[in-house]
């Protein structure tokens, strides 16, 4: 038989737990709307609370009202962080640091993570109080009201050959517009010294850019970002890269073109610059399996081993990446062709 007084103590045990389990749900339930609310109705809690002279600065999206001297930034993807680490801002929240570019990992500390460009954590960038938030149209095209919602969002070019139009806009709206040309002056003149450097070999070299994923096999044309320096350096494209003939840009001005193993000679060159996942088990494998084909060992390049693998910054966007891409052309354009 059980007595009253265990009886009241299981019932107030029980009473205590439901009390418990309401209360977390109602926290929960009173976060989630704080969160909606905030975000739909553009309750900016920083802005509000500390108001400040604002420009307004033209985007991919519209024209938003900036600081004029923004404190908190927060990017949603990789080329907005090379952008903002280039122009001396680092973001108090960036993307994670799982596939970060090789030549921005040393560079992260710091830097809250806000979650992958293709699942940023609105929560997370909330928490942070930011006063601007910088994307690019393929991150923000599904969450642009939301993030408009907590800060101010200028919004860049998806296309990674508009880097340049990109780092204008992202310096003025972090008012670093004196380093970004500060940055395009130290850019145009190395490209003048390797020009230099190089002679007349600059005309007589065609350069290909080449990715190796285990899907595919990517050439990257003129209009990539990778394309726009060497354009820039004035080096010479193989012609299935030229972006005026390639079959894509025919269609619709892409910055590569997929092709199969059957069509590996369009990757031929006098150098070619690969690139793959170089800490991917799969991408390692799908290059071996390349490096077997026949096709490849016919190709003039190889034959001439003029196939210098590089990082991910090849096919990056931004000033760092840029730096990077330069002086890989001077490591194996310029130094490794001294005794040709």
């Amino acid at each position: 038989m059980v007595s009253p007084f265990n009886y009241m103590r299981k019932r107030s045990v029980f009473k205590l737990f439901l009390l418990m389990v309401c209360t977390i749900f109602w926290i929960a339930a009173c976060s989630r709307n704080s969160l909606k609310q905030t975000v739909s109705n553009g309750d900016n809690t920083t802005s509000n609370a500390h108001p400040t002279a604002v420009k307004v600065v033209k985007h991919a999206f519209g024209e938003t009202k900036v600081p004029l001297n923004p404190q908190r930034v927060v990017v949603l993807n990789y080329p907005e962080l090379d952008h903002a680490l280039g122009l001396g801002v680092k973001p108090v929240g960036g993307p994670s640091v799982e596939d970060v570019p090789l030549h921005l990992r040393d560079k992260l500390k710091g830097i809250e993570n806000i979650g992958t460009p293709d699942g940023v954590s609105l929560e997370k960038i909330l928490t942070l109080k930011p006063d601007l938030i910088l994307s690019n149209e393929r991150s923000a095209q599904p969450i642009y009201k939301m993030l408009s919602g907590i800060a101010p969002t200028v919004v860049g070019i998806a296309n990674s050959g508009e880097w340049k139009q990109d780092l204008k806009l992202f310096a003025t709206a972090l008012n670093q517009t004196e380093r970004a040309e500060k940055f395009m002056e130290n850019y145009y003149a190395r490209l003048n010294e390797l020009q230099a450097q190089m002679g007349k070999k600059l005309k007589q070299i065609e350069v290909s850019v080449v990715r190796i994923s285990p899907e595919n096999i990517t050439l990257y044309l003129e209009d990539s970002f990778c394309g726009t320096i060497l354009q820039d350096a004035g080096l010479q494209r193989p012609p299935a890269q030229d972006l005026d003939t390639s079959i894509q840009a025919i269609k619709d001005r892409s910055v590569s073109v997929s092709i199969s193993s059957e069509l590996l000679h369009m990757a031929d060159g006098d150098v070619m610059f690969l690139w793959g996942w170089s800490d991917d088990a799969d991408s390692r494998q799908a290059l071996q399996q390349l490096k077997a084909n026949p096709l490849w060992s016919k190709l003039n390049v190889v034959q001439q081993s003029k196939v210098y693998q590089v990082p991910d910054y090849w096919i990056g966007s931004g000033p760092l990446a840029a730096n990077a891409v330069i002086e890989d052309l001077f490591k194996y354009l310029v130094l490794n062709h001294r005794s040709d």
